[in-house]
């Protein structure tokens, strides 16, 4: 199967790098303009200038309204919309008081709420559409350690399943997709600090991450931002168009469910 995206325009929020960044990348080898996203103009200068010509890059701080009309005002219009952008903290659930709930609300689903907003009446004035909502595997684990964070990620596959039954009918799709352990800067960086003079391979400690704190993984090992930007780059395509209000799962089989 070849993806072919030649011709559409597409945007990935709060990719800068990480999975975001590996989607952007993987979006644009098959054929898209792409717009990376992210808070800050340094941020998004050295991420742009890791691309081929075919990224352009947008700043705009989204946990505002503002900046998502700054990001409208820049990509008034999209094929591909992916809502990437999100934080994640952990802290016990009675430590953790409004201010948090309130931050992982606002940035984890109220930017897909306004993402949704802003670019699907255009998708279905044109007949075709892909928007797709990164949530988690922790959406349907909830891990207890950040209840807050596993809310609003259930959050985002209800939002991305009601979302498609809105658009029923219009050709455009809404789907989530929902990553386990990702071997992402961010998990590389956590693991450094966690171990700063282990002589192991990034990857032999993210493996022992999966094994220590998700028994359940299949695979046993992290998964790599590639093959989560695999299964988005599949959504947005052409050949995806019977898949929609759908929950993937690239997680390692962390979700112990049929």
């Amino acid at each position: 199967m070849k993806i072919d995206l030649s011709g559409k325009t597409a945007l990935v929020t709060g990719s800068t790098a990480g999975i975001g960044f590996g989607i952007v990348q993987g979006l644009a080898a098959a054929g898209a303009t792409v717009y990376l996203n992210g808070r800050t103009a340094e941020d998004v200068d050295a991420a742009v200038a890791r691309t081929d010509g075919s990224v352009r890059g947008v700043v705009a701080e989204l946990g505002t309204m503002e900046g998502n009309q700054a990001l409208i005002d820049a990509v008034p219009e999209a094929d591909i919309v992916v809502s990437n952008l999100g934080i994640i903290q952990k802290a016990d659930f009675f430590e953790s008081d409004d201010t948090i709930w309130d931050r992982h609300w606002n940035i984890n689903v109220m930017t897909g709420v306004r993402l949704a907003r802003s670019y699907l009446p255009a998708m279905q004035a044109k007949g075709w559409g892909r928007f797709v909502l990164l949530g988690s595997e922790s959406g349907f684990t909830i891990p207890v350690d950040m209840i807050h964070y596993g809310v609003s990620k259930a959050a985002d596959i209800a939002l991305a399943r009601g979302l498609a039954k809105r658009m029923a009918g219009t050709g455009v799709t809404v789907n989530s997709v929902l990553p386990g352990l990702t071997l992402s800067e961010s998990v590389t960086d956590l693991l450094n600090q966690l171990h700063p003079d282990s002589d192991r391979s990034i990857e032999e400690l993210a493996n022992d991450m999966v094994k220590s704190d998700y028994p359940a993984s299949i695979i046993q090992r992290a998964a790599t931002v590639e093959e989560v930007a695999n299964m988005v780059v599949y959504l947005a395509s052409p050949q995806a168009s019977a898949t929609t209000g759908a929950a993937l799962r690239v997680d390692g089989g962390v979700i112990d469910t049929i």
